[in-house]
């Protein structure tokens, strides 16, 4: 079976303000160093920014993707045909999704920095994770391509 163009794929970069904060912990650092002389202070700025780009970077570099008959969320696959139903949540239904009404057997890909997120019921009888919460800046899409696989699978 040959996997077909993705029907979505978001990437759940960190915000730009996170870049900016990068650099203030480079400048943190670099005070931090400035009675070492120049040269460590240069070198903690560079490797202070560097340092916290990474992270940054990193922590933002999850995708959600529908592809070929399957949800891929993180590490997560799951095949569309184990999905139920997806419910669409707006920023106030999504805090209390995963505040409140969270089940700690949910699937739960959270990154506070995206206000909405998508919840799908997970159908399969033998897996335990009633639904999967995905923080998603475009619900409504996510939800379409789901059920668009789940009509071609």
């Amino acid at each position: 079976m040959q996997l077909s163009a993705a029907p979505y794929d978001e990437r759940l970069t960190a915000p730009r303000s996170w870049w900016l904060i990068s650099f203030l912990v480079g400048v943190s650092l670099a005070l931090i160093l400035l009675p070492f002389g120049t040269l460590p202070m240069l070198g903690g700025l560079v490797g202070g920014t560097a340092a916290a780009a990474v992270m940054a970077s990193s922590y933002g570099s999850l995708r959600i993707r529908v592809v070929g008959g399957s949800l891929i969320a993180g590490e997560a696959k799951i095949p569309v045909r184990a999905l139920g139903e997806a419910h669409v949540l707006d920023a106030e239904e999504a805090r209390a999704w995963r505040t409140h009404k969270a089940d700690t057997r949910a699937f739960l890909l959270l990154r506070a920095y995206i206000p909405t997120a998508l919840r799908v019921e997970v159908t399969d009888p033998e897996d335990p994770t009633p639904y999967l919460y995905l923080s998603t800046r475009e619900p409504e899409r996510l939800a379409e391509a789901i059920e668009a696989a789940k009509a071609s699978a």
